[in-house]
């Protein structure tokens, strides 16, 4: 059983950044990959980054590439999202997760999800 909590969300205005963290309590395996994803009101959970645990492979979506860094530090079990230059189309809950069985950018294929963290740009 793993348990994901986010943090580091807030209120910025476009061009900001942000940095939000995914602490994870228990065994975290190498085969698993974590990811962020997001919601925004009325909207589908979208796919935004994955990061291989056991390697330095990373993923992103289009919409978020050049702008977004996922990253991790594994010995404290810990998922980060660093995202510059932040639009009002970035507005949502995002969500840290974990698949035990590889990367996929579909939310069904989630294990593991956090509670969210509000993320909101103001023009």
């Amino acid at each position: 059983q793993v348990q994901l909590a986010e943090s580091g969300g807030g209120q910025v205005q476009a061009g900001g950044s942000l940095r939000l963290s995914c602490a994870a309590s228990g065994r975290v395996y190498s085969s698993s990959v974590m990811s962020w994803f997001r919601q925004a009101p009325g909207k589908e959970r979208d796919f935004v980054a994955a990061i291989r645990w056991g390697a330095q492979t990373t993923y992103y979506a289009n919409s978020v590439k050049g702008r977004f860094t996922i990253s991790k530090d594994g010995p404290k079990n810990t998922l980060f999202l660093q995202m510059n230059n932040l639009q009002p189309e970035d507005t949502a809950v995002y969500y840290c997760a974990l698949d035990r069985n590889g990367y996929s950018t579909s939310p069904t294929d989630v294990d593991y999800w956090g509670q969210g963290t509000q993320v909101t740009v103001s023009s």
